[in-house]
C-alpha cells in the first residue's frame, strides 16, 4: 500500500503539478522495486502499479484531447546484460538466425516533458503533453511560441506528428531562477519542473517568456513512411526542421550502443541538458512494425538508465504494513541521508528472509542503494558483527493479531484475517474501485474507512448497496446532497463495467490488468472464464491462453474453486453486469475461430504467429480440441497434428498461414 500510494503522490507531483519533490532517479528506483516485487509476487500487482500506467491523467484546466497513437513510455534497463537481453528477445521474437545483425540506434534519453507536435498539410495544428499516454492536454498556443518548433513545413507527409521532449538547458534554467528569485516569484527544482511548469501554462505568454527548447525523438501517426530505417527517418526529420540529438548513432552490434552509452554518460556533466539515460531502438522499420508492443512499451526500444549511487546511515526502526492480500511488508525507517542531493528516510526491506539474510537489527550502520535498480534499499550490513538483539519478525498481524504465517515454498508471511482484517478489507474496496480497477470516482480511500467504519461496507457488492443509506448520510458531517448524490450517480454509472477491469478488481492472486485482458480476450465474459476454471482439465486449458501459463492457471482455478469467492462474486454479480471484452482486432473472416501452431515455424517465432492470428480476432490456443478452427503445422508436427487429423480439422503449412494473413 505504501509504496504504490507513494508512487501515485509522485506521479501527480511530477506529471500534473509539476512540483516534483524527488530527482528521476529515485522516481525509477520506485518503479524498479514495484517491477521487481511484481515479478517476484504478480498477485501484488495494484490498479495504480507504474507497470500498467503511464503518467497521470491531466487535471489541470488545459483542454484534454485524445492522442491518436498512444505516447507510450519504454522499458527500462539498468546492466549491459539487460540490454544484451533485450536485443535477445528481439532475436528470438523475430525468429532471425545467429548470424543476422541487430542494428540499434542509440541516443541521450534528455530529462523533459513528452510533447506530440502535429502537423496536417505542413500545418502545425496541435501540441499536446503525454498525460496518461492516451490523453493528454492542449497546449498548442504555448509550444507555438518555442523557437525550436516549426510553425509549417515543407515536403512532409501530409500529417505528421512528431514527438519529442520539451526541456530547458541548464544555463537558461539557473538564469530564470535567478529572474524568479529576483522578482519574489516561483523557484523550481530542476529544468525538467521548470520545464513543465512553464509549458503547461494557461497563457501562452507566460510560456513565450520562458527558454524552452525542443529535441525530436520519434513519430506518432503518419500518413506516409518516413524512411526505412530508424536513422534515416530521424534524419527527415532533422531536414523538415526538428532538432535531433547529434549524439544519435547507428550502431551494428550491441557492444557498439553499449560502448555509446559508456561514451555518453562520460560526457554527461558537460552536456547542455539534463539526461538520466540511453535509449535504444530497433534500426529497421519494419522490424519495429512487426514487433509491435507488450503492455504499456514497445518491443523495439529499451531505455538504459544510468547507475545507482550509495551512502551510509543508521537503520532506527522497522515497520511493518499490511497489504490487500495480506503480506506483511517490512519498511525500514532510516535516519535521513542525502543522496545524490535527495534525502532518503524510508527503504522497502522487502521480506522476513532479506531481513535475515543482511543480519538486519534496529541501530544497525547500513549502506544504501538508490537509483534504477529498486527503491532506496539496503544493500550491505556494516554493523552485522556487532551484539545486539535480533529481530524477530512478527507471526500475529500488527493490524487485527491474526496469525501470520507462510506457505510452503513462500517467503511471504500473510495475514490469515482475510476480510475481518481492517487492512486487507479496506485495501481490496480500494483497489477494486480504483482507476484501473471500476475507477469509481469520488469514493476515495477517506470515505472507503468512513464507510467499512459505519458496517456500511464489508465486501464490492456493498458499494452499490451505498444508495440504500442515503438519508444518514447525508446527515454526516461532510456530506451535501450534491456530493451524495454525485458520488451514488457514480456508483450507479459502473453497473456494466469493463470486464477485464472487473476482473482485475476481483483481486485474484496473480491476475494484473495485462493478464486479465488476456484472459477475457479468451472466453468472452468471467461467467465463462468461472465455467473454464470449474470443468474437467480446466487447469490445462487456461494455461493454454497466450500471456496466462500454470501459475496464473492454478490460481484461478483455487479461486473459483472456494465456495466463498463464488459466494461473493454471485453477490457481487447480482448488482452489477460486467461488459464482455471487445477485441480492438479487425473484422475478418477469422474472428473468434480458435488456431493452433505446432511444430517448428522457420521465418517466425510462436510469438509472433499467435500476434498474428490475433490481429485477425482469432484466439491462439495451445492444445488442439474439437473447438479448434485451424492448425498450422511446420515440420516436427507430432501429436497436435495427428489429434487434428483425427478430428478432422483443416491443417495448413507456415506459407500457407503467411498467405492467410496476407489476404486477411
Amino acid at each position: 500500500m505504501r509504496l504504490a500510494k507513494e508512487i501515485a503522490r509522485h506521479d501527480k507531483l511530477y506529471h500534473d503539478q509539476d512540483a516534483p519533490e524527488i530527482s528521476d532517479a529515485d522516481y525509477d528506483s520506485l518503479v524498479r522495486e514495484n517491477r521487481a516485487l511484481e515479478e517476484r509476487f504478480p498477485h501484488l500487482i495494484r490498479a495504480d502499479s507504474p507497470s500498467r500506467r503511464l503518467g497521470a491523467a491531466p487535471t489541470t484546466v488545459l483542454a484534454k484531447v485524445a492522442h491518436s497513437r498512444p505516447m507510450l513510455s519504454l522499458d527500462n534497463a539498468f546492466s549491459d546484460d539487460e540490454v544484451r537481453e533485450f536485443v535477445g528477445r528481439v532475436r528470438r521474437f523475430l525468429a532471425l538466425p545467429a548470424d543476422e545483425p541487430v542494428v540499434l540506434t542509440a541516443e541521450p534519453k534528455i530529462d523533459g516533458l513528452s510533447c506530440s507536435l502535429r502537423y496536417e498539410r505542413g500545418r502545425l495544428v496541435l501540441g499536446a503533453t503525454r498525460g496518461d499516454g492516451t490523453i493528454g492536454e492542449d497546449v498548442t498556443a504555448n509550444v507555438r511560441t518555442i523557437r525550436d518548433i516549426p510553425q509549417s513545413i515543407a515536403d512532409g507527409p501530409d500529417v505528421l506528428e512528431v514527438r519529442g521532449e520539451v526541456y530547458m538547458s541548464k544555463a537558461d534554467f539557473e538564469a530564470l531562477n535567478e529572474r524568479q528569485e529576483a522578482a519574489g516569484g516561483k523557484v523550481f527544482a530542476n529544468p525538467r519542473n521548470a520545464a513543465a511548469g512553464s509549458l503547461r501554462q494557461k497563457d501562452a505568454n507566460i510560456t513565450a517568456s520562458r527558454p524552452l527548447r525542443f529535441l525530436a525523438h520519434g513519430w506518432g501517426e503518419l500518413s506516409e513512411p518516413l524512411a526505412t530505417i530508424q536513422l534515416l527517418a530521424m534524419k527527415k526529420l532533422e531536414a523538415l526542421g526538428f532538432p535531433v540529438s547529434d549524439l544519435l548513432k547507428r550502431c551494428e552490434t550491441v557492444e557498439e550502443a553499449l560502448a555509446h552509452y559508456r561514451a555518453i554518460e562520460k560526457a554527461r556533466a558537460d552536456l547542455p541538458f539534463d539526461i538520466d539515460g540511453v535509449v535504444y531502438k530497433v534500426g529497421r522499420l519494419d522490424w519495429q512494425e512487426r514487433l509491435g508492443f507488450v503492455g504499456r512499451a514497445p518491443r523495439w526500444g529499451l531505455a538504459h538508465k544510468f547507475p545507482a549511487e550509495k551512502a551510509e546511515t543508521t537503520l532506527e526502526a522497522i515497520d511493518i504494513q499490511v497489504g490487500r492480500t495480506g503480506k506483511l511488508t517490512p519498511v525500514g525507517r532510516l535516519k535521513p541521508v542525502g543522496v545524490g542531493g535527495v534525502m532518503v528516510a524510508n527503504v522497502t526491506l522487502h521480506n522476513r528472509d532479506e531481513i535475515e539474510r543482511l543480519g538486519l537489527r534496529i541501530g544497525d550502520r547500513v549502506r544504501i542503494q538508490r537509483a534504477g535498480d529498486v527503491i532506496p534499499q539496503v544493500v550491505e550490513n556494516l554493523t552485522r558483527d556487532e551484539p545486539r538483539p535480533a529481530y524477530v519478525f512478527p507471526d500475529h498481524c500488527p493490524e487485527c493479531q491474526s496469525e501470520a504465517v507462510s506457505e510452503e515454498g513462500e517467503v511471504d508471511v500473510r495475514c490469515t484475517g482475510g476480510l475481518i482484517c481492517p487492512a486487507q478489507r479496506f485495501e481490496r474496496l480500494r483497489h477494486f474501485v480504483s482507476r484501473g480497477a471500476l475507477d469509481i470516482e469520488g469514493l476515495g480511500e477517506k470515505s472507503i474507512a468512513e464507510f467499512i467504519e459505519l458496517g456500511w461496507l464489508n465486501s464490492p457488492a456493498d458499494i452499490f448497496r451505498l444508495r440504500n443509506h442515503r438519508s444518514e448520510l447525508l446527515g454526516r458531517e461532510g456530506w451535501k446532497e450534491k456530493s451524495v448524490d454525485n458520488l451514488l450517480s457514480a456508483i450507479e454509472a459502473k453497473r456494466q463495467p469493463d470486464g477485464p477491469r472487473f476482473l482485475f478488481g476481483l483481486g485474484i492472486r496473480h491476475v494484473g490488468i495485462v493478464t486479465a485482458k488476456d484472459l477475457l480476450k479468451c472466453f468472452g465474459t468471467v461467467e465463462e472464464l468461472r465455467g473454464a476454471a470449474l470443468s474437467e482439465g480446466g487447469e490445462a486449458e487456461l494455461s493454454s491462453v497466450q500471456g496466462v501459463g500454470p501459475v496464473v492457471a492454478e490460481a484461478l482455478v483455487d479461486f473459483f474453486h472456494e465456495a466463498h469467492n463464488r459466494e461473493a462474486l454471485d453477490d457481487l454479480l447480482s448488482e452489477v453486469s460486467p461488459l464482455p471484452f471487445v477485441s480492438d482486432a479487425r473484422a475478418t473472416e477469422w474472428t473468434g475461430k480458435t488456431i493452433v501452431f505446432t511444430g517448428s515455424l522457420e521465418t517466425m517465432s510462436r510469438d509472433e504467429a499467435k500476434a498474428q492470428a490475433e490481429r485477425l480476432g482469432a484466439r491462439a490456443a495451445g492444445s488442439v480440441s474439437a473447438k479448434t478452427d485451424l492448425v498450422v503445422a511446420g515440420p516436427g508436427a507430432g501429436s497436435k497434428l495427428k489429434k487434428a487429423e483425427e478430428l478432422g480439422i483443416r491443417v495448413v503449412n507456415e506459407a500457407e498461414w503467411a498467405q492467410i494473413v496476407a489476404e486477411a
